[in-house]
Formats: C-alpha cells, sequence, structure tokens
C-alpha cells in the first residue's frame, strides 16, 4: 500500500526500514511522549517493526519517506487511534500535519468507521496543534493512564468523525 502526498511518500513498512526507524524510535526527543521509552537496541526497534509488518498491508500504518528517506510513522498502529512519530530532524516542516491528514483520507476512504480518537500527552503542545488544526475536537481527559520508564503520563482524548473530516475536505 502507497499515498503520495505533495512531499511525502507513505507505504508499507519493509525489513530493511530498521536503521531509519531505529534512528526515530531511540532518539529521546522524538519519543518523549511516545508510548515507550527510547529504544536501546537495534533487536527492540526489529521487533517493534517486525510487529507493525506483521500487521499487514490492510493496517493503515505507514512509515513516512520523504525524498526517498524514511522520517517516521503514522496512520492506525489500532483502529480507531490514530499514531504518528517523526524524526526531529523534520520537525517544525508540516511533515506530520501531511502524514496525518493523507492517513485519515486513506482510512475513511476504505473502511466504514465514522469515528477516529486520538490520545495526547496534555504537554505535548505540538501535537495536540497537529490535532486541533486537523479537526480533532477534545473529548476528555485522565490522569495517569500511562506508565512509561517509571513516570506516570496523563491523557488528553481527542475525536474526530467522518463527517467533520468531510466537511473540512470541501471548505
Amino acid at each position: 500500500m502507497e499515498i503520495v502526498t505533495a512531499r511525502l511518500k507513505l507505504r508499507s513498512a519493509r525489513a530493511d526500514d530498521l536503521e531509519a526507524m531505529h534512528a526515530v524510535l531511540s532518539d529521546p526527543r522524538a519519543t518523549r511522549w511516545w508510548s515507550t521509552p527510547p529504544h536501546e537496541s537495534l533487536e527492540q526497534t526489529r521487533v517493534w517493526l517486525d510487529s507493525m509488518i506483521a500487521n499487514g498491508p490492510d493496517q493503515p500504518d505507514f512509515v513516512i519517506e520523504r525524498n526517498g528517506v524514511v522520517i517516521g510513522k503514522a496512520g492506525f498502529w489500532k483502529l480507531p487511534e490514530v499514531g504518528y512519530i517523526l524524526h526531529p530532524d523534520h520537525w517544525g516542516q508540516g511533515f506530520a500535519a501531511e502524514a496525518v491528514a493523507a492517513a485519515i483520507s486513506h482510512v475513511f476512504a476504505i473502511r466504514g468507521i465514522d469515528d477516529l480518537i486520538a490520545d495526547v500527552d496534555p504537554e505535548n503542545a505540538a501535537s495536540i496543534r497537529l490535532l486541533e488544526r486537523l479537526g480533532f475536537v477534545r473529548t476528555g481527559f485522565a490522569e495517569r493512564t500511562w506508565e512509561i520508564a517509571g513516570e506516570w503520563k496523563d491523557s488528553l482524548y481527542y475525536g474526530l468523525s467522518r463527517v467533520d473530516w468531510s466537511t473540512r475536505q470541501r471548505t
């Protein structure tokens, strides 16, 4: 499966993405709000990548390429929850928004799902801005929902409906 946007290619993960995804998942800046601490070994990333590959091409979860280089991932590791991570060298250029928007359009086009969700750390201002820019609305809050490396994190919950997405795409 492959989606091409103005500046990016989203595609199914492959075994040869290991080094590039390890560069993302081992970077403490990239994983600050990720669901696991930075990967300490290539083997840890291999297990993660193998599970992404095992989900198969029908699972709308993609690695992101820019000019032939893998810079992160975006999509739905488990529908209906969206997730994304980019290497910090590619932050602040709109790539995450471009990739996530493409993944959202794709999932609404191929699946009979009416609502998407996101779980974001309240301290992750950039991700909150991204979700809100894409039309997600805050639906809730919970304390101490994730324990990552011995530290408890809170969650802001966001939702996006198919109707709201379609309306935004027409305007």
